[in-house]
């Protein structure tokens, strides 16, 4: 499963003066003079006289670190520390700060350290210890957070579960980790009972929204909750906990579990947009230097002095790393948002004045859509970062005009933790459309599609792969799939299809699952997509490869037109024709409501070519 995002930043008033504008420049431009005295990169005259790309540059060159702002370095170093040590430290360092808000609840970093110590006490008073899996089944609450920490903090596993998922799905889930205690909503507390009979799954501690809501909220929830489906009764079972009633009898001393960077911290399940779902296993060091990588690309950001946006869902490698954990490393606290659509997204932004916001897509799409935009003040907001999927072009525009906002590209997957690539923050080159440069310490090449060993020239496509301290140590019991994607080198096979510029920028030309074959041809859904974003009345568009009897694939694209807007096949042939070639036409156009997604926004081809695929055997 790959987690392609593009990082969005705003001008930072007060941090980036003119002067340190200048600083970045001018190192920028020392490094690729220093790059072009090396011989590993050209001038434009040269690639104008040879009429070829950069052929003396090579992947091992490291074009990128020309790219690189003041300050970033090649190499990281990196402090041997786990994340619950990261948390302990925020809460030395800044024990008043809001660490969570949730609906205007607030928890400070010296709470949530004691909730974190008594819920590490419970789950060891369940006879959880080193190498158990726990599974989490929870939207974006303050309990999420604090279960997950507190879990890596006896040495045990996390397993992050999609609370959307069917009961098919978690029963694997639960199985495939061999999870032996949940938490999770008392919303789907009466079918996790049912469930759990059919895993290894003893305890199950219920919490609710309406733990942690301030006053009149908190009131008022016990009178509206169930109406509106936000609160649910639980029967009574054996083995069921409320989470409010562990903790409030439980003394905060759990007992202190040594951990090792190669300990097993997490069970993270692809999203099987492509297949199965596959246990991603990753380590306390992989954990650990993700958010130290991610801080190395930001020197100039300060600890306890920022608020990031919760929205994206913790239970995703995406929001996990980069807003959960990110967060809590650098002290600053998080407003938590568990649905994030267009109406909570805006109040949160208004009410709380966030100043990172990462989002998907879908969200950006959303809030483009939503009348209340124009009203509502954004200017909070330093950052944001989209991901899940590629940010099409058009969208990245429109969302530039009227925020006033910088989209920035970056890459990742889940079995990366997930960040590889981002494109520079502030100063350094933006490439619109590159997932931008290696962060520090990770290194990256293209190969043949054929093969999938050979390096291709600077400038061709091929399958990208990713070596670095964040790639994971494998799936979860799957050794054959783990060596057919891992090498024994270290080299991650993404199954992306990319390519790599002359000064060390990457492109995602699309998933190498994804690709059609047409009459002999290789197409791109992404070129595509691309097209038909660019029409007004399209909001969304989803290309997928199709059985012909002559070709062996045709394309077939689905269309959610804008709200209210009329639109017809004919009208879309009419545009798109003139701005693809002939073999890239689709063979037909299906209008659609909406699109099946992952969670986090990424639309689910699988389930499209499966549905067409249906309807011809029918």
């Amino acid at each position: 499963m790959w987690l392609r995002y593009n990082y969005t930043t705003l001008p930072y008033p007060g941090i980036w003066s003119k002067r340190i504008h200048r600083v970045v420049a001018a190192n920028a431009r020392q490094r690729r003079h220093t790059a072009q005295r090396q011989g590993l990169l050209l001038t434009h005259a040269q690639r104008d006289k040879e009429g070829t790309l950069a052929t003396k540059i090579g992947y091992s060159d490291k074009p990128w670190l020309a790219s690189y702002e003041e300050g970033v370095p090649e190499h990281v170093d990196y402090e041997t520390a786990c994340l619950p040590e990261f948390l302990a430290r925020s809460a030395a360092d800044f024990p008043d700060t809001m660490a969570l808000s949730f609906q205007g609840y607030s928890v400070t970093y010296r709470q949530l350290e004691e909730m974190v110590d008594r819920f590490a006490t419970v789950l060891t008073g369940f006879g959880i210890g080193k190498g158990d899996a726990v599974a989490l089944l929870l939207p974006n609450v303050i309990p999420c957070v604090a279960a997950y920490y507190a879990i890596l903090k006896i040495g045990a596993v996390a397993v992050m579960n999609n609370p959307l998922y069917s009961d098919r799905e978690l029963e694997y889930q639960f199985n495939d980790s061999g999870s032996t205690a949940l938490v999770t909503l008392d919303l789907l507390g009466n079918r996790m009972i049912d469930l759990r009979p059919k895993t290894k799954i003893r305890q199950i501690v219920i919490t609710s929204i309406g733990d942690y809501l301030p006053w009149p909220k908190s009131w008022l929830f016990p009178l509206v909750a169930k109406k509106k489906k936000l609160a649910a009764d639980v029967k009574s079972a054996q083995d069921v906990y409320r989470w409010k009633d562990v903790l409030a009898n439980t003394r905060p001393d759990p007992p202190k579990a040594p951990l090792d960077f190669a300990d097993v911290a997490q069970y993270q399940y692809t999203g099987g947009t492509t297949g199965v779902s596959k246990g991603v296993i990753l380590t306390h060091g992989n954990l650990s230097k993700q958010v130290q990588q991610i801080r190395t690309w930001f020197p100039n950001l300060r600890a306890g002095e920022e608020i990031m946006l919760g929205a994206l869902p913790f239970f995703h490698v995406f929001g996990l790393s980069t807003s959960m954990n990110f967060a809590i490393y650098m002290g600053w606290g998080n407003i938590l948002v568990p649905k994030p659509q267009p109406d909570p997204l805006l109040e949160a932004m208004a009410k709380f004045r966030p100043t990172f916001a990462p989002l998907v897509p879908t969200m950006f799409i959303g809030l483009l859509n939503h009348p209340k935009i124009d009203r509502t003040d954004l200017t909070s907001i330093k950052g944001c970062f989209s991901g899940s999927a590629p940010l099409p072009v058009e969208v990245i525009r429109d969302f530039e005009k009227k925020t006033k906002a910088v989209i920035v590209e970056g890459y990742g997957l889940t079995e990366t933790t997930p960040v590889t690539h981002i494109n520079p923050f502030s100063g350094g080159k933006r490439k619109i459309g590159s997932i931008g440069i290696p962060i520090p310490d990770t290194e990256c090449r293209i190969v043949a599609l054929e093969g999938g060993i050979d390096d291709v020239p600077v400038g061709e496509s091929g399958e990208v792969l990713i070596r670095g301290p964040q790639v994971m140590t494998g799936y979860l019991d799957k050794p054959e799939e783990t060596a057919a994607t891992l090498t024994k080198d270290g080299w991650l096979h993404t199954g992306d299809i990319g390519k790599m510029d002359e000064e060390g920028y990457f492109y995602i030309v699309d998933r190498k699952k994804d690709m059609i074959i047409s009459g002999g041809f290789n197409i791109y859904p992404r070129d595509i997509e691309e097209v038909f974003f660019e029409h007004p009345k399209v909001m969304e568009a989803t290309a997928i490869g199709i059985p012909h009897p002559k070709r062996g694939e045709a394309v077939k694209v689905f269309v959610v037109p804008m709200e209210g807007a009329a639109l017809t096949e004919a009208e879309l042939m009419e545009f798109i024709q003139p701005k693809l070639a002939k073999y890239k036409w689709p063979e037909s156009i299906e209008f659609r409501k909406e699109l099946p997604k992952t969670n986090v926004g990424k639309v689910l081809k699988k389930d499209l070519r499966a549905e067409v695929l249906g309807k011809e055997k029918k």
